[in-house]
């Protein structure tokens, strides 16, 4: 994979991402990691972080990496503050970690929704509010929030995920403007259907792809490098009037 653009301003920059180690999370770290970026970032899954620690081994002293369960809000806080003091700053933060599990609305439990809720919406609050504590610090920063266009198209037995989506979407808003007084954006990207391996192993059929490419304007796949370049526009300085804004990268699907 190849970067065309080179943002000169996110050489030397601290970003923390939630889950960092697979997927969209992994190509994010690839593409800031080629802009001279320093990375923090948090991931339940210890195999594919070493493993992702192990093909950037000749980046080791950039990367700063902890095992972590995103639910559990103080920890997650605990290692945004450690990963501060680490690389002795923190410049962007990009809530990546989802969990996209399906299930039938009719008779989903309790206790599923309020998981989904607690792994898809809440970590996002409580990471930008330990972030926003140290960019407030030096009066600039940038929160990249990870939706989902399915907030805005709906989907078959997605309900909690969608509902979590659709909530973090107006969380982007609202701490926009709670934060724009000290130069902090917090703007969401939404993605479509990307081809993760994940995506791939479990939903993503031929017969699936089949209909879903009959509603994109561009009847391509959706790699997961095309949603990390967005995420380098909106980290960097070109994009400094941009906050409170929820963009899709859907190759037209909405």
């Amino acid at each position: 994979m190849v970067t065309t653009t080179q943002y000169h301003c996110l050489n030397n920059k601290t970003v923390f991402i939630t889950g960092g180690a697979s997927g969209i999370g992994a190509a994010v770290i690839r593409t800031f990691l080629q802009q001279g970026a320093k990375i923090a970032f948090v991931d339940i899954n210890l195999k594919a972080s070493v493993d992702l620690l192990e093909a950037f081994s000749d980046k080791k002293q950039n990367i700063w990496f902890r095992q972590l369960d995103i639910t559990h809000s103080e920890g997650l806080k605990q290692a945004i503050t450690d990963a501060y003091h680490h690389f002795n700053g923190l410049d962007v933060l990009i809530n990546c970690a989802a969990d996209d599990t399906r299930f039938n609305t009719s008779d989903i439990a309790m206790s599923d929704w309020h998981d989904s809720i607690d792994i898809n919406l809440t970590p996002a609050f409580a990471a930008a509010q330990s972030a926003y504590q140290l960019m407030q610090k030096h009066q600039s920063g940038s929160i990249i929030n990870f939706g989902s266009i399915n907030a805005l198209i709906g989907m078959e037995n997605m309900a909690p995920y969608i509902t979590a989506k659709a909530g973090l979407m107006g969380m982007t808003k609202a701490l926009a403007k709670d934060f724009g007084k000290d130069n902090i954006r917090v703007n969401a990207i939404l993605p479509g259907w990307v081809a993760t391996q994940k995506q791939l192993d479990s939903w993503l059929t031929d017969e699936q792809e089949q209909k879903w490419m009959k509603h994109l304007a561009i009847k391509k796949r959706i790699q997961p490098e095309d949603v990390a370049n967005l995420a380098l526009f909106l980290a960097s300085n070109q994009s400094t009037l941009i906050t409170g804004q929820c963009i899709s990268v859907d190759a037209g699907r909405t």
